[in-house]
């Protein structure tokens, strides 16, 4: 019984004549686990202790059971997630297509696109077509790059990424309100920029030039934290 309740597990013998896992062990395995393999990566929430009343000469028969939430090696190492990076050469695409590419990219869950000049074979001016994203997201935004440019290939690769906190507050200005996107760390703002769309709307609606209204916002928000 004990056997067949074990049939999707793993199994190996220990050389030990006696009974290692008795039937309402294996049941409780079988009920439980959805998979199995080494002891991952975790930050230990709970450990138990349970001793079998048989005595083995070759180990104690004694099981330990950890409860945990598991972690990734980039998290223990202090970095925030894996993402992967894809990657795709083009040198003969009309560079009207880029853009709308770019757009469907982000729309289908791209976490950043971008272009990098590079010279191709034959001495041909070309693009790196670069997107990271979450490696849930690779093969649809790997199928979007086939579909919508040129490139006859891609590479994809894991990477590690280390981001700051990020939050949105607004600001009055003397010509409207803009959004400015805060980066933290610690809790110390170490990045405050205006939101581009805010300002470019603000500066053609009152006539004003672009970069005045990016000042003011900007100092308004300077004006903001010392209070």
């Amino acid at each position: 019984a004990t056997a067949d309740m074990l049939r999707q597990a793993p199994t190996y013998s220990t050389g030990i004549e006696k009974e290692l896992a008795t039937p309402t062990g294996a049941a409780i395995l079988a009920g439980t686990t959805t998979k199995y393999g080494p002891m991952p990566m975790m930050t230990v929430a709970k450990i138990g202790y349970g001793a079998g009343s048989a005595e083995l000469a070759e180990q104690a028969n004694v099981l330990r059971i950890f409860v945990g939430e598991a972690c990734s090696r980039e998290t223990a190492a202090g970095w925030d997630e894996t993402v992967t990076v894809i990657e795709a050469n083009v040198d003969d695409m009309n560079p009207q297509i880029y853009g709308y590419f770019a757009q469907k990219a982000f729309e289908a869950g791209a976490l950043d696109v971008f272009s990098t000049p590079v010279q191709m074979k034959k001495n041909r001016p070309g693009l790196l077509v670069t997107m990271v994203c979450a490696p849930a997201t690779a093969d649809t935004l790997v199928e979007l790059i086939f579909r919508e440019t040129t490139t006859i290939g891609v590479r994809a690769y894991e990477a590690r990424r280390r981001i700051l906190a990020r939050e949105t507050v607004s600001v009055e200005t003397p010509h409207g309100v803009v959004r400015m996107k805060i980066a933290r760390r610690n809790g110390h703002v170490l990045n405050a920029a205006p939101e581009y769309d805010d300002c470019s709307r603000i500066a053609a609606e009152r006539g004003v030039p672009l970069k005045q209204v990016i000042a003011e916002a900007a100092l308004a928000f300077e004006k903001q934290r010392e209070k």
